[in-house]
């Protein structure tokens, strides 16, 4: 059974009273806008987005809820910004920073915040957002931060017990802002009236150092938040959450998932949402930082890919596996491989995991028949001035192309283009030496100028080049020559491309204009 299904079939089983209670399931999933959102932070938009959609297909109506976090203080100037315009804002909440220069009408969260949020839409998936502040401001949280407060005593043995860390004695599970210099994350709370806090600004955090200002203030309706794991906790009573899951660092033993659990189940009073940890999307095999500007950005990757192959990244490997995606290696020709495979599969009517992904990945109604050219060889052909893609996408085909045949091989090579600018790796870059005969044919051996002497022979008996029969005449002439494949073939790609790998070689020199190969292997068989 694929992992969605798993999963979902899991909750219903051990949910199924609130499900029979509730009009509608609340599933939710959260990003704190620090900076430029790494595509890492995808992972659990598609694994919510992707059991939005496997409940609804069992007719159990849900709302997919995600939060883009502007309240939690700013830690780190992100490479990308100016420092100095910056640095002064260490401290602050999100949402009371300014945006970067250029951005009119925005704070720093909802610009970086709302070029998330399109990112998400664009690579298809549609949950309802929501900024935290907002919340906070609308009194929302008031009840819960008033519960916390009367029950620090109890918050603090909780922090003990689970984490085996506990705050101070007098801690308070509150941050104000500071009225005086606007910082959230420098501020300690001294006491709690039952409606006002008094507090000093006399911490060093979050690369800040408190103003000392000392004051007394209502926490209520946005002037204050609650500490993250805290705040965790009260944010599944608050939106009514049955369904969160979170990456697998929160998820450890004794970590901040345990003691948002404990919070919500013995002070707010509330069951936590039914729990499914998954593992990130790496880039490069790293794990990356938002706030620190490390790792490619959400934006950048759904770039690169269509969303079917974008999705086909996300959910394709069990959600509890981390999985590595590499623009500058082979990841991106490795998962339209991948695709096509899919799509072959899915074809054929069977029905098991695999096909089950491929509709996965696909709106509904969106799969239709069609051919699919491998993306490397789109790759290679489109930096071939000489070649004609559709006419030679026909002959791989062996028909002429249907529209969607010709919508597929448009969309794969506006994508190919855009990853050979970017990041593709040498070995896919290609350009056909027509005016210069690349250097490296001066190195060629005695048996590899023999072994091209022969194939000129045979091409210029060819009346008409024929891609299978060349390369059912090349590897002959390699066996009969008893010369390695790698010099053999690594002599002919060399010739013409100057480098010693290429696409198919029958198929490849069956293109070439008939004269301008037969010049070319006279000069380099001498």
């Amino acid at each position: 059974m694929f992992w969605a299904d798993k999963i979902t079939e899991d909750f219903i089983q051990k949910r199924k009273k609130v499900i029979e209670r509730k009009k509608a399931i609340i599933i939710r999933d959260e990003k704190t806008a620090s900076g430029r959102i790494h595509v890492g932070s995808m992972r659990g938009v598609a694994m919510h987005a992707t059991l939005s959609r496997t409940l609804s297909e069992r007719d159990i109506p849900n709302t997919f809820l995600y939060e883009i976090n502007d309240f939690d203080a700013f830690d780190t100037v992100p490479a990308y910004l100016d420092v100095k315009v910056y640095q002064k804002h260490l401290g602050k909440p999100l949402f009371m920073l300014p945006a970067p220069e250029g951005a009119e009408g925005e704070n720093y969260a909802e610009y970086f915040g709302g070029e998330f949020a399109r990112v998400i839409k664009a690579s298809g998936f549609s949950p309802q957002f929501y900024y935290s502040s907002d919340e906070y401001k609308t009194g929302k949280y008031n009840d819960m931060i008033r519960t916390a407060l009367t029950n620090a005593e109890s918050i603090r043995t909780i922090y003990q017990e689970v984490s085996g860390g506990s705050p101070k004695e007098n801690w308070l599970p509150i941050m104000v802002i500071c009225e005086k210099c606007g910082r959230v994350a420098t501020t300690r709370a001294v006491s709690f009236d039952g409606e006002r806090v008094r507090y000093v600004c006399d911490q060093e955090a979050s690369g800040a150092k408190g103003c000392g200002h000392e004051g007394e203030i209502s926490p209520f309706d946005g002037r204050a938040k609650l500490p993250w794991k805290v705040e965790w906790a009260a944010k599944f009573k608050v939106f009514d959450v049955d369904m969160e899951g979170e990456g697998k660092d929160l998820s450890t033993k004794g970590g901040a998932r345990d003691v948002a659990n404990r919070i919500s189940q013995e002070v707010f009073g509330y069951e936590p949402p039914y729990d499914s940890p998954y593992e990130f999307l790496l880039i490069g095999n790293r794990k990356m930082s938002t706030s620190k500007g490390a790792g490619a950005s959400a934006g950048d990757i759904a770039s690169l890919v269509p969303p079917k192959i974008f999705h086909l990244a996300l959910i394709g490997r069990d959600i509890k596996r981390a999985t590595n995606f590499d623009p500058e290696g082979d990841t991106i020709p490795v998962l339209y491989d991948e695709y096509d495979k899919l799509a072959e599969k899915y074809g054929t009517g069977v029905e098991d995991d695999d096909t089950r992904l491929f509709a996965l990945i696909h709106k509904e109604g969106e799969i239709v028949s069609r051919f699919y050219p491998r993306f490397s060889q789109v790759a290679f052909l489109i930096q071939m001035p000489h070649m004609n893609l559709k006419n030679e996408v026909v002959r791989m085909k062996g028909s002429s192309l249907t529209h969607d045949d010709k919508k597929e091989l448009e969309e794969r090579a506006l994508y190919a283009r855009e990853w050979l600018a970017r990041y593709a790796p040498e070995r896919y870059v290609y350009k056909l030496h027509t005016d210069d005969i690349p250097p490296q044919t001066k190195n060629f051996s005695h048996a590899q100028k023999e072994a091209l002497k022969k194939v000129l022979e045979v091409i210029q008996n060819l009346k008409v080049l024929d891609g299978q029969e060349l390369h059912t005449a090349l590897h002959a002439i390699r066996k009969e020559r008893n010369i390695e494949p790698s010099e053999f073939f690594g002599a002919l790609y060399l010739s013409f491309l100057g480098k010693e790998n290429g696409p198919k070689i029958g198929w490849f020199l069956s293109v070439l204009d008939k004269s301008f190969l037969e010049k070319r292997l006279e000069e380099v068989s001498q």
